[in-house]
């Protein structure tokens, strides 16, 4: 059942950038009808589940901010879709797990290896590959700065799980926090409305539905099901699961949208998703073995101060 679901799931988001670009409006108008479509359905699964939802008052903040730096995210990657394709914006973004992996290098310490700092090399290579290199050859309106917000967007992206992670509790349910954070997301939206001279508060009828699409599916639903369905796969599977939404979506682009990329574009394309894949598989391998260089009494007193300090979830 978790693999059906993890499945599931990763097919409803890899329509993500399809219902953005069929929508056909203004990134930050994208941006705030995604979150606030959503709202709804986020707060009916809130409340048939909220006695398990035990979080902290900082862990509701958390969620909160969480979703205010999602929109810069959202407001970047959806521009680059327009410029860059919705099938290789997908893929680049993905570069996020690079950010990731030097935070997590810079802010906790985590050992740098050659491999993993061989690998980061050589998905920076693929994203530059993925621009088409100015190329007259290149898919996209403007494939270069389509490229460059999408790696934006990754680091924002970045910036916004490093904090969601702080927000989510493993124990509890994970409805709180993504509507939580789906409400930030719609106030950063909301903030981002100065950039956007293009941004319509009706949008145009023919948007309307995709918006929809675009809120109830890979919004909603889609990430219901993935944070339903991770927590009980292996960290291999899940990596590669993962990976395989930015590749549907590049099917997706060349089915629905004649999205002929260039073969340069099509090789960074294989080298990004290949990088990310192997970066996500080692940085949550290594977040599953356990610290040898910490005694067992000091795990149990942790765990002890840990329970002290959290409160149960009740079912």
């Amino acid at each position: 059942m978790p693999h059906l679901l993890a499945l599931l799931g990763i097919l409803i988001i890899s329509f993500s950038a399809v219902f953005v670009r069929l929508a056909a409006v203004s990134p930050v108008t994208a941006t705030f009808f995604r979150a606030l479509y959503a709202l709804p359905v986020l707060s009916a699964a809130w409340l048939f589940q909220r006695s398990r939802d035990a979080r902290t008052r900082r862990e509701r903040w958390l969620a909160l901010a969480s979703g205010l730096v999602l929109a810069v995210d959202l407001d970047l990657w959806h521009e680059s879709i327009a410029l860059l394709g919705a099938g290789l914006s997908t893929v680049v973004a993905n570069v996020q797990v690079v950010f990731v992996a030097a935070a997590a290098w810079m802010l906790y310490g985590e050992r740098l290896s050659a491999v993993r700092a061989s690998l980061i090399g050589i998905v920076l290579i693929g994203v530059a590959l993925s621009s088409g290199l100015g190329r007259p050859d290149a898919y996209g309106a403007r494939p270069v700065l389509g490229a460059a917000l999408a790696v934006l967007g990754g680091l924002a992206y970045a910036a916004f799980l490093l904090i969601y992670r702080r927000a989510n509790r493993p124990t509890g349910s994970s409805v709180g926090p993504l509507l939580d954070s789906t409400i930030g997301t719609a106030l950063g939206a909301i903030a981002s409305v100065p950039f956007d001279p293009r941004f319509a508060l009706v949008p145009p009828g023919t948007a309307q539905p995709w918006l929809t699409l675009l809120a109830v599916g890979p919004q909603a639903i889609g990430w219901l099901l993935i944070g339903a369905a991770l927590p009980r796969l292996p960290a291999v599977e899940t990596s590669v699961l993962l990976v395989g939404q930015p590749i549907v979506t590049l099917i997706w682009g060349v089915l629905i949208f004649g999205e002929r990329l260039s073969v340069v574009q099509w090789l960074g394309s294989a080298i990004v998703l290949a990088g990310v894949a192997a970066l996500s598989a080692m940085r949550r391998e290594a977040r599953l073995k356990p610290d040898a260089t910490t005694a067992p009494a000091e795990h149990e007193r942790r765990d002890r101060r840990r329970e002290n300090r959290t409160p149960r979830a009740t079912t």
